[in-house]
């Protein structure tokens, strides 16, 4: 496959869904680039979030998707990492404590303000502020609705990020896991590790036995999703694997890959850059060293014949 074809479509609309008792879902169709999912618990006294949106317009929407079903404001928003999908939107929760791990802090100072230019199709992003956690943590943090524990857990090793942090309400088996799962999207690992990512799923998500999996991207899913999201790791590994072998590039063994039941996934591209991961990890790197992002994205946009990626945000 030499390119990947983008439908330009207008997402449908967001849509909240109650997931348990009390904690709900916010799904934003299509769960492609930039379009990402947050949820929010609703507790006697306030409101719990678990990340933000990309802009200032899907923000907004979203909080006032909550003022619909609570007048409680948002007292706490928790970050599950640093991409700006999940945290551009954070200046907008006047009065609530910003939640995240110590990377998600520095992450999001280090990406710097929103740019789409020249990767992704432009963005209305609107009039962001930067605005990272102000209460950190290393391991974790227990946060309580009322008398309903959630368990805030840095996951222990490069994943999706450096930075990745679930939110676990064992009362009621739901898992929201950020961008350690996608539904429907193909993973994207180049911050991260191929390495990291199946053993945080096998070893961390997995144990768990949620019941309910809100992943940063795409529907709500049952625990079925795991094992989805790990075949692809493994396809992306053995694809490594064999191309570096051969002495292809990480471009040219993606343009020499059948995607086979993957190729359904949005946003196939990332193979590239995934593929650039999974060979820098072949070569020696520790799990979230620092790769050529840029020479990444470049090879993306040349497997998507030569254009822009396609952001509907």
């Amino acid at each position: 496959m030499s390119s990947s074809t983008h439908d330009i479509t207008v997402p449908a609309a967001p849509r909240v869904e109650e997931v348990a008792e009390g904690v709900y879902a916010y799904v934003q169709p299509d769960g492609t680039w930039w379009i990402n999912n947050t949820g929010f618990l609703v507790g006697r006294r306030g409101v719990i979030s678990v990340d933000a949106c990309a802009t200032e317009r899907r923000t907004r929407a979203y909080l006032d998707a909550i003022k619909a079903v609570t007048p409680q404001p948002v007292r706490t928003l928790v970050n599950t990492h640093h991409h700006g999908d999940h945290t551009f939107g954070n200046h907008l929760f006047r009065g609530a404590t910003i939640v995240g791990h110590e990377g998600v802090r520095a992450g999001i100072r280090d990406w710097g303000e929103p740019r789409a230019a020249p990767y992704w199709t432009d963005v209305e992003w609107g009039d962001i502020q930067l605005e990272p956690p102000f209460l950190t943590y290393t391991d974790g943090v227990t946060l309580w609705v009322d008398d309903l524990r959630c368990e805030v857990r840095h996951v222990g090793t490069a994943a999706h990020t450096t930075n990745d942090s679930i939110v676990w309400i064992p009362e009621r088996r739901v898992l929201f896991c950020g961008d350690l799962l996608f539904n429907g999207g193909t993973p994207f690992l180049v911050q991260g590790s191929l390495s990291g990512a199946v053993s945080v799923l096998e070893d961390v998500i997995a144990p768990l036995g949620a019941r309910t999996i809100v992943a940063g991207h795409g529907p709500v899913a049952g625990p079925e999703l795991i094992d989805t999201v790990l075949g692809y790791l493994r396809f992306v590994q053995d694809t490594a694997a064999r191309g570096r072998a051969a002495g292809l590039s990480p471009l040219e063994a993606a343009r020499e890959t059948d995607l086979g039941p993957y190729a359904e996934l949005a946003d196939r591209e990332r193979i590239v850059g995934n593929l650039h991961r999974a060979y820098a990890e072949l070569a020696g790197a520790a799990p979230g060293a620092p790769i050529d992002a840029r020479s990444a994205l470049d090879d993306m946009i040349a497997y998507n014949g030569g254009r822009p990626l396609s952001c509907h945000a």
